[in-house]
């Protein structure tokens, strides 16, 4: 094999095929991590909804990737879900099939993040092999794997949560610590993966890309304060809009002590502090988008600007049926989802709002 050297990061000084062939694999093979992320979170939904999470009661990294495969296993796994609280106040009486389809998904969720570790590590290891990746982007790749494997510890802490004596569900916490860490990482490929776009916006005001983010870390806000409506079952309760038990603002919002706690703990508290993140958010993006198109009209930024907001928009209005609805399945998974798709874009547009000429990648 030949070897290798670092080049410099002026574009005269690459060759003109190698270097938009490297970064294209690497964008590609990012931009592919960022969906798998989105389809774990989109996983992590489902098994959240129907109630699946606590259905595997030990964390086994390496040999819990197989499933009972004889039904003395499928007896013994069953048992042990019986000793959990959860069986016991809220499934008594599930029969094994009963079992067996909320294992499915909890199992598929655990199958999927060792997948998505195996999809970004061996990627890395050729492409760092074969000289494709500059220092810079070596240690943000680096840095964003070891996320991913404290992202698998927290995942099993959550689950733990749940398993404690009089706990039905995970606590709402460190459900949302799962998902803020989920989406950071998200947050993080997508960011990468944009700053190795060929194309970039010709000088764009500090206004505009300051705002641009200031939108993504308002967005990445909204899904931590998402999950603690999750985790809290917020959604189930208070379910009018605009108003909140017949007011904009309800009653008893730090009826709890100590009055910190409120934040997590106090259903009326989570639920409001969701709904104005989301009135702040979506003036913000009409203003962006208004800004930017009176600013650099015609441009990438204005573009993007514009279809962000439309998201955050189209976002909104999904909140609101699905708090209207009570949270049915359907709407509450496509409100998850959907805040992963307004996360990747305000990322994206944050990213090409300041992006520099991209870094080139070392070459063979």
């Amino acid at each position: 094999m030949s070897s290798t050297s670092s080049i410099s990061l002026a574009p005269s000084a690459v060759p003109a095929a190698a270097a938009p062939r490297s970064r294209r694999a690497v964008r590609t093979w990012l931009f592919v991590m960022a969906a798998l992320v989105v389809a774990m979170v989109a996983v992590g939904g489902t098994t959240r909804l129907t109630g699946s999470g606590l259905s595997i009661t030990e964390w086994k990294p390496v040999t819990g990737a197989i499933p009972p495969l004889s039904g003395t296993a499928w007896a013994e796994e069953f048992a042990k879900y019986q000793a959990t609280p959860q069986y016991k106040l809220i499934n008594q009486g599930m029969s094994l099939s009963e079992f067996q389809f909320i294992y499915a998904w909890e199992w598929g969720h655990r199958l999927l993040g060792r997948l998505l570790g195996l999809a970004f590590f061996l990627p890395l290891l050729v492409f760092w092999w074969r000289g494709q990746l500059d220092r810079r982007l070596s240690l943000s790749l680096l840095g964003l794997g070891l996320l991913g494997g404290l992202q698998g510890t927290v995942g099993w802490i959550m689950v733990a949560s749940g398993l404690q004596p009089g706990m039905t569900a995970v606590a709402p916490i460190k459900l949302t610590l799962h998902l803020t860490l989920a989406s950071a990482i998200y947050a993080g490929l997508v960011w990468l993966a944009s700053g190795l776009d060929r194309r970039r916006d010709e000088a764009v005001p500090a206004r505009i890309s300051g705002t641009a983010l200031a939108m993504m870390a308002l967005v990445l806000v909204q899904v931590a304060l998402g999950g603690l409506v999750a985790g809290s079952k917020a959604g189930l309760t208070y379910n009018t809009w605009p108003l909140m038990d017949g007011s904009l603002v309800p009653a008893g919002l730090f009826a709890g002590t100590p009055w910190i706690e409120n934040f997590v703990d106090n259903v009326a508290l989570v639920q409001f502090n969701h709904r104005l993140t989301a009135y702040a958010l979506l003036a913000l993006a009409i203003v962006h988008a208004a800004d930017a198109r009176r600013t650099v009209p015609g441009t990438g930024a204005a573009r993007r600007a514009t279809a962000l907001a439309g998201l955050v928009v189209a976002q909104a209005t999904l909140g609101i049926v699905t708090l209207l609805l009570a949270v049915p399945f359907w709407a509450g998974l496509a409100h998850q989802v959907a805040a992963m798709v307004v996360l990747g874009m305000a990322t994206a547009h944050a990213r090409l709002c300041r992006a520099p000429a991209p870094a080139v990648l070392r070459t063979v």
